[in-house]
């Protein structure tokens, strides 16, 4: 693993000695730079302290004066002789190594691919952007560039030189011109160079994390801007610094964990972002826990992978406890660093909530075996709530209690249920209990959870209950038998006739109590009761046409009352059905009519008849004239249908008013008949006016209540 504040103290040199290899015509034919750039070794079961890795072989073509050698592990260094060692005994180095040489003239870089070797950090190569085969330049040409260096974050002064490119047969007068990303493109202004030296620099501080690399071009022209060579790209590469803490963007962080969990159990996984370059130790980030809250029953109860960010459980599945526990949440404060962990890294944090959930590993106690109640006969609803004990949390099903009667409840007469907000089981009647029956009930009860148990843990003898149930005896009020009571009689029968004895018993076995009567609602006020036996006679004539008998049927309430202290009383109801007789003699309708006095159609109106009675009381009716006043018999009257007849002259008469009887007759047996005066007007009809004056105030023509019979009759 690479040591952080050697890395920063590598790059630190880099950044001051990062230049452009400068060269000259007569050096031309020297390949400044490494040998050889890509080395292969295998993985050695160790490195051993300052024994020969392998020879670099480095040149600047000028002679090697003050050369210098960097490696990208803190673990290895490269002798003056170009030997590569190891400066400790050290098995895991990661795959690739970076071995960086420079002087005042030149610099390159070598890379040794270690085949086997594990990846334990980010390539060097990904930081530098070094071509392997072309850092630095490898035929004749006149320009020369290499890839320009720059820390990011540079203090002023500005500009600043980085960099120079040279041409060996840049003609005379000509001049060096830069382009791209960050010299007339946007961003623009942040490098220049100098025509006339070819000396590159920048104008401002740069930063990584915005751009990391800019792609320049480098070009000569002449005095009218004739490009005469290029143009040659130029990379300029933006090195890293460490100034970007690690971020938790994802939260909150919630994990759960079930209680009682084995050891190593992962709960969650909390990672962080650091907008470093990912390929160095600057956004290396390792994880540990800073803080536990609460500190019990261990102040290590979890852990978490520094490298993962993995939390997992250390503690042993007893301390996992959810019902021992100070409190089944736990806080952790999780900080992030990065440089792999090392003191010099920059740090970031935040809270990870763990829940301590609940498994059904507790069943429900009743907090007694036995529990009491009283009832009043008679009476429902809720009669005693039954208390229980369970240590599981009471936001779960593992909590929730589900009650049962298992026994003493053959009839269906009571129910349980679970009171939400209490857990206890409310004990109801939902069917009225008769003390005369039975005075005393034992109900058996058992208790489970809504969700089931774990394996190992199982209902046991508290979790059933036994109910004693006394129910108290109270006055009843007396029941009629039948109810409703009912009875047939024909109406109008006479007065004092009995219609019948009803019937009231005590439900109140036990007790010796008498029975009075009495009437309670007699609405027309034809009935009486015997208060002793009962018996229930008239005193008046029943009338079936009395408006208060409907459909036939009359209605009245009687009471029954008891000697009980306070005494009790029931109602009963008594339906009598009477039965029609021909009490109810037929009338006509209409009463009234007119006719012309020169109509040419003599019929005067259709008359009706109706019958409050019932058939056969009614019709097939017989309609007669009782007797005409007029010597002649000018009248008739003619039979339409059962219920219609046709009342017609035999002549006109003159204009006057005529008294008609009209006898109409029932069916019945005996039939009854009745007598009703028909009043005929006879007007006079000229010119479309109708003048009955002589016969009394102006009324329809005959022809006109003719019509109106007709449609009458039409209904029917």
């Amino acid at each position: 693993m690479i040591c952080g504040t050697k890395l920063a103290n590598t790059q630190r040199a880099f950044l001051s000695s990062v230049v452009l290899l400068l060269t000259s015509a007569e050096d031309l034919d020297c390949t400044p730079g490494f040998q050889q750039k890509v080395f292969h070794i295998d993985q050695p079961a160790e490195f051993i302290e300052d024994q020969a890795i392998l020879n670099l072989t480095f040149s600047d073509c000028r002679g090697n004066d003050k050369l210098h050698y960097e490696v990208s592990s803190p673990y290895f260094k490269v002798h003056s002789d170009g030997r590569l060692v190891a400066l400790r005994n050290i098995s895991a180095v990661g795959k690739t190594l970076f071995i960086h040489a420079r002087t005042p003239h030149a610099e390159d870089m070598a890379e040794l691919v270690i085949v086997g070797g594990k990846d334990i950090q980010g390539s060097l190569q990904d930081i530098f952007k070094f071509a392997r085969t072309s850092p630095v330049p490898r035929q004749k040409r006149s320009i020369v560039v290499s890839p320009i260096l720059i820390p990011e974050n540079q203090r002023q002064p500005f500009p600043r030189d980085v960099g120079k490119v040279v041409d060996s047969d840049r003609p005379e007068g000509s001049k060096f011109r830069l382009t791209g990303k960050g010299v007339d493109q946007e961003p623009k202004g942040i490098f220049r160079i100098n025509e006339n030296t070819g000396s590159v620099s920048v104008t401002r501080n740069l930063d990584r994390e915005t751009i990391a690399t800019y792609q320049l071009f480098v070009e000569t022209v002449d005095v009218n801007g004739r490009t005469l060579e290029g143009p040659v790209p130029l990379e300029v590469i933006v090195i890293d610094q460490n100034d970007n803490r690690p971020i938790f963007r994802e939260g909150p962080y919630i994990g759960h964990v079930m209680e009682g969990s084995p050891t190593g159990t992962t709960v969650m996984r909390i990672t962080a972002f650091d907008a470093d370059d990912p390929a160095t130790d600057n956004a290396l980030l390792r994880y540990n826990i800073r803080q536990q809250t609460p500190d019990k029953p261990s102040p290590n109860m979890f852990y978490i992978d520094p490298e993962k960010g993995d939390i997992v459980t250390v503690v042993s599945p007893a301390l996992l406890d959810r019902e021992t526990l100070e409190n089944p949440k736990y806080e952790l404060i999780i900080e992030a660093q990065d440089m792999a962990g090392l003191d010099v890294g920059l740090t970031g944090t935040a809270t990870a909530t763990i829940m301590i959930d609940d498994k059904n590993d507790h069943s429900p106690k009743f907090t007694k075996k036995e529990f009491q109640a009283t009832v009043e006969e008679g009476a429902v609803g809720v009669i005693v709530n039954l208390t229980v004990e369970d240590k599981d949390d009471p936001t779960t099903g593992a909590w929730r209690a589900a009650y049962t009667i298992i026994n003493g409840n053959p009839g269906q007469s009571f129910e349980i249920h679970t009171n939400p907000e209490t857990n206890e089981g409310m004990l109801s009647v939902v069917k009225p209990l008769d003390y005369e029956i039975s005075a005393f009930h034992t109900l058996l009860i058992k208790v489970e959870n809504e969700d089931p148990l774990v394996p190992d843990v199982s209902y046991g003898p508290s979790s059933t209950a036994t109910v004693h149930i006394t129910v108290l005896d109270v006055n009843e009020s007396p029941v009629f038998y039948p109810d409703p009571m009912m009875v047939t009689k024909q109406e109008n029968i006479s007065v004092g006739s009995v219609l019948l004895t009803v019937n009231a018993t005590d439900p109140d076995s036990l007790q010796r109590q008498t029975i009075r009567y009495s009437v309670y609602k007699d609405p027309a006020g034809w009935l009486n009761i015997n208060p002793i036996n009962g018996t229930v006679d008239t005193t008046a004539v029943l009338d079936r046409e009395s408006p208060f008998v409907h459909n036939s049927v009359y209605t009245a309430l009687f009471l029954a009352t008891d000697s009980g202290n306070p005494p009790a009383t029931g109602t009963g109801t008594l339906l009598i059905t009477l039965e029609d007789v021909n009490d109810n003699a037929p009338f006509i309708y209409p009463t009234v009519a007119e006719v012309c006095d020169d109509a040419k159609n003599l019929s005067v109106v259709i008359l009706g008849a109706t019958d409050k009675d019932l058939h056969p009381n009614t019709d097939p009716f017989k309609f007669e004239i009782h007797k005409q006043s007029v010597p002649d018999k000018v009248w008739k009257i003619s039979k339409i249908n059962n219920t219609h007849a046709l009342v017609s002259l035999l002549q006109n008469l003159n204009k006057a008013n005529y008294h008609l009887p009209i006898m109409v007759t029932d069916s019945g047996r005996p039939p009854m008949t009745n007598v009703t005066e028909l009043r005929v007007h006879v007007c006079s009809c000229k010119n479309s006016r109708v003048d009955c004056n002589a016969a009394g105030a102006p009324r329809l023509s005959a022809t006109a209540v003719l019509l109106l019979s007709l449609l009458g009759l039409a209904r029917l």
